[in-house]
């Protein structure tokens, strides 16, 4: 997970104009870092496609090669969710401690820790 963090937040860093796309290959920059097995990161990009968090343009093609539009609007939320290291940090202990996890208990986990932290410094119960 935090692969996906990190390709959600690389992606966002793109900052695409509405109704462009960008070719992306998952055996550079921005998708690979030094270090990062390109299989592993066209594997994630996969992911994150087929989970609806990045829109793929219709011409999408190749294993490692990526044309995207950018975030989908509920990639943008998830990573709204899960940007502040310290609120990641939580959700991925949360997470460790409970032996298991899916992805949709994995947004609620961030989600309801952005929600504590907010009647905190409001004082507004959500």
């Amino acid at each position: 997970m935090d692969l996906v963090r990190e390709l959600l937040l690389r992606i966002e860093s793109l900052q695409l104009a509405a109704g462009s796309t960008v070719v992306l290959y998952a055996t550079n920059e921005p998708l690979a870092h030094e270090g990062d097995d390109p299989a592993i990161i066209a594997y994630n990009m996969g992911l994150l496609m087929s989970a609806g968090l990045v829109d793929p343009a219709e011409n999408q093609y190749g294993a490692d090669t990526f044309i995207i539009r950018g975030l989908t609007w509920s990639g943008h939320d998830l990573l709204d969710s899960i940007r502040d290291p310290a609120i990641w940090r939580e959700t991925k202990e949360g997470i460790t401690k409970a032996g298991g996890f899916s992805f949709d208990l994995l947004k609620d986990l961030a989600k309801g820790l952005i929600k504590t932290q907010i009647e905190k410094h409001t004082g507004v119960k959500l």
